[in-house]
């Protein structure tokens, strides 16, 4: 039944791509069993592998991993299946790609690397799991801003940016790292009036 099934479908890397895309497990294996190029792209040059990240389709992504699908495939925009996870802030993806090995240096277009997005995002459940991977915390992007300060100046001062800024010092941050003009995340937060994470970054480390 699965020959049968695999001969029926004319284009396997459409087919993958699209199954990936709508988080058909199923079809994901129907597709590399049909002959899909684990790492086709689309017109973006997004993998399978990405287009299920970014729909956080964890069943399909599981798929792909397992048959060995590259977590740190760039698209056009810089992006890879890993980057995204920092973005979206799922937690079961980041731990669906961690025993794909993914490259933790790897930068986005901004420079940066996933933890810095998703502290500007007060992904808190993602940032707590992913300071526990060895990833650099004090990783400056090219806009001069660690997680630290992202947290802060593109936060909104409130619970979530509050509990990121805690479990981003417990880490190893560095509050003393300023941004390009030599302010410092302490400064922010006072100049922005987020006393509560004034009072969490001015507390002795």
């Amino acid at each position: 039944m699965k020959a049968t099934t695999a001969k029926l479908i004319a284009d396997p890397d459409a087919a993958l791509l699209a199954a990936a895309t709508h988080g058909d497990a199923d079809g994901v294996a129907a597709a590399l069993r049909a002959g899909a190029h684990l790492e086709v792209r689309d017109a973006k040059r997004r993998t399978a592998l990405l287009l299920a990240v970014t729909g956080d389709h964890v069943d399909a992504a599981r798929v792909l991993v397992a048959m060995g699908a590259d977590p740190d495939a760039l698209d056009d925009r810089h992006d890879t299946p890993w980057l995204v996870t920092g973005v979206t802030g799922s937690v079961a993806m980041l731990e669906a790609l961690l025993p794909a090995g993914p490259d933790l240096e790897l930068r986005n277009r901004y420079g940066g690397v996933s933890v810095i997005p998703a502290s500007e995002r007060g992904h808190v459940d993602y940032v707590r799991r992913v300071v526990s991977t060895g990833i650099d915390v004090n990783h400056v992007n090219d806009l001069g801003w660690t997680a630290l300060l992202e947290a802060v100046i593109l936060g909104d001062g409130g619970e979530r940016h509050q509990e990121i800024v805690r479990i981003l010092l417990a880490a190893g941050a560095d509050r003393s790292i300023a941004d390009k003009e030599g302010v410092t995340a302490l400064e922010h937060a006072r100049s922005k009036g987020y006393a509560a994470i004034a009072r969490i970054l001015e507390q002795p480390a």
